[in-house]
């Protein structure tokens, strides 16, 4: 049977609450689709920096690259940070140790959540490039001032051309399950030099995808579009800002970042999380929604399936994700999602799901 070691972060606040859940159905997942999982825990939390001063270090992150993926809670807390006034985040410090340069960051407006748009089909795919744009300044020597503080922006061709090419590759593989297959960049070409390569980079790379469908919009005009008419996009590509908020934005759309997943990906690592933050104000109140990291659980399935054609772990995604359909249209859902469920009531909803959609023939034998 097929192996797979994950690094298991959870994190603060909600964060080693919904991963519980998702592990919960992790453990079910393996048994009914016929593929392994071990777990090593790590704390790297703001929690754990408060109390004794460590946080995640190179050599944490060599030994834990090690192992096939990593999923990660929730980290930080607004009253915990850095000598330089920012919060900590474990996963900042990966995406650049990693050289993780693509959030994958899907949308999807579910049956039974409440939403506040007209549209009655949304499904995209937000791609935040995450190792440079507004970001690639963060290490940068900075002398502290009351009076003026400067981030850089750089964008390089390199990391365009490999964040385009999943860009369309998103859209190729999206197109086969029914969506239009078109790949939008937001920029801001008319203000910002580096948009200008970026956006001509974009063109070039669309350019050897012609079969697939493209288009281009300013950032501010995108932005509207997204909330006016977010059935004309599929997948959106854009700088690490830009793509932060906008990927937010999509969120919004369809009921919050309670049914928000994330990966952070390169060619070679993958860090999953659910997009929402740490919550500190409902930490023990049963309140937590988990289906934005059970979500990040199925991405990572399906990302270590893709990645070692393994089809029973795509199938376990699949299923993962049919069964968050099947809660959420029936319910419990949790307060954010206009119900009175409980974490641990969604949890089990989801499990009793996962059994009643188990495969009907057995495993793909490795």
């Amino acid at each position: 049977m097929p192996h797979y070691q994950i690094t298991v972060i959870p994190g603060d606040g909600i964060g080693p609450e919904v991963v519980d859940s998702a592990l919960e159905v992790l453990e079910q997942t393996q048994a009914q689709y016929g593929f392994d999982l071990s777990y090593i825990t790590y704390d790297f939390s703001a929690d754990l920096y408060r109390r004794t001063g460590r946080k995640i270090t190179s050599e944490d992150m060599d030994e834990i690259g090690k192992t096939d993926a990593v999923l990660f809670g929730a980290m930080g807390l607004p009253d915990v940070r850095g000598p330089e006034g920012l919060e900590l985040g474990a996963q900042v410090e990966m995406r650049a140790h990693y050289k993780l340069f693509a959030s994958l960051r899907p949308v999807k407006l579910f049956n039974g959540v409440p939403h506040a748009i007209k549209a009655e089909h949304v499904d995209m795919l937000v791609i935040r490039e995450t190792s440079e744009g507004m970001f690639a300044g963060l290490h940068d020597e900075h002398a502290p001032s009351n009076e003026e503080a400067t981030d850089r922006m750089t964008i390089t061709r390199a990391t365009c051309e490999k964040l385009f090419e999943v860009a369309f590759a998103e859209a190729r593989a999206r197109k086969q399950r029914g969506t239009p297959g078109r790949v939008t960049l937001l920029h801001k070409s008319n203000a910002l030099r580096s948009n200008v390569l970026m956006e001509k980079v974009f063109d070039e790379v669309a350019a050897k995808h012609s079969d697939l469908e493209s288009s281009k919009y300013y950032i501010d005009a995108g932005s509207m579009y997204m909330v006016t008419n977010p059935e004309r996009f599929d997948v959106i590509v854009s700088e690490n800002i830009f793509g932060d908020i906008t990927s937010e934005i999509a969120a919004g759309l369809v009921g919050g970042l309670g049914v928000a997943p994330s990966a952070d990906v390169s060619l070679t690592h993958g860090v999953f999380q659910p997009s929402h933050g740490s919550a500190p104000d409902i930490v023990g109140t049963g309140l937590a929604n988990p289906i934005a990291m059970i979500l990040s659980a199925a991405m990572m399935l399906d990302w270590l399936g893709q990645k070692n054609e393994d089809e029973n772990l795509v199938q376990a995604a699949r299923g993962i994700n049919d069964a968050v359909e099947q809660v959420l249209a029936q319910g419990p859902r949790t307060p954010d999602l206009g119900g009175n469920g409980t974490t641990d009531e969604v949890t089990s909803a989801m499990l009793k799901a996962l059994r009643s959609l188990a495969p009907s023939t057995e495993p793909v034998q490795a």
